[in-house]
């Protein structure tokens, strides 16, 4: 176990979430509460601890694959998508929160969606475990995304 490499990689999700709310803690009160939501919109309170525990998750996941070192192409490969993804999610909070633009957020995120998948595979070509702990992520974001559809066709 390297304490290091499990710190960063804990940071480095956990400081995507924090540059997510840069966008959209402004937004709460003003722009995102007047918008018209579907009836199945969880509290506001719900988003902060869920994305909290997901991001740790997210980091966890990203710590086994790197562990594993990037002496093989594979595991190279699954940081890079794993990058990109988390990249993804962070723009998404920018399209939606920042620029106020569900459209826009709902195409994000769907290609979010797609690089969460492609990362759940390529890690699981190094550790389960690591494709695993992502599983709750992926269906957060297929959460997500139907909220995201839904105030963005209620709010079109």
């Amino acid at each position: 176990m390297n304490p290091l490499k499990l710190i960063v990689s804990i940071l480095l999700c956990e400081a995507a979430g924090i540059i997510g709310s840069v966008f959209t803690i402004p937004a709460i009160s003003g722009w995102y509460a007047g918008l018209q939501k579907p009836f199945f919109v969880p509290p506001n309170w719900v988003f902060a601890p869920a994305w909290t525990i997901l991001f740790l998750l997210m980091g966890l996941s990203l710590y086994l694959v790197w562990e594993k070192g990037f002496k093989e192409k594979k595991a190279k490969i699954a940081i890079v998508f794993f990058i990109i993804q988390l990249a993804l999610n962070v723009l998404w909070s920018a399209l939606f929160f920042g620029l106020k633009s569900p459209f826009l957020a709902f195409v994000g995120i769907i290609f979010l969606w797609v690089y969460i998948a492609i990362t759940i595979f390529e890690f699981r070509r190094i550790s389960k475990k690591a494709a695993l702990l992502l599983l709750p992520y992926i269906a957060w974001v297929s959460f997500a995304a139907l909220l995201n559809y839904f105030v963005w066709i209620l709010n079109a």
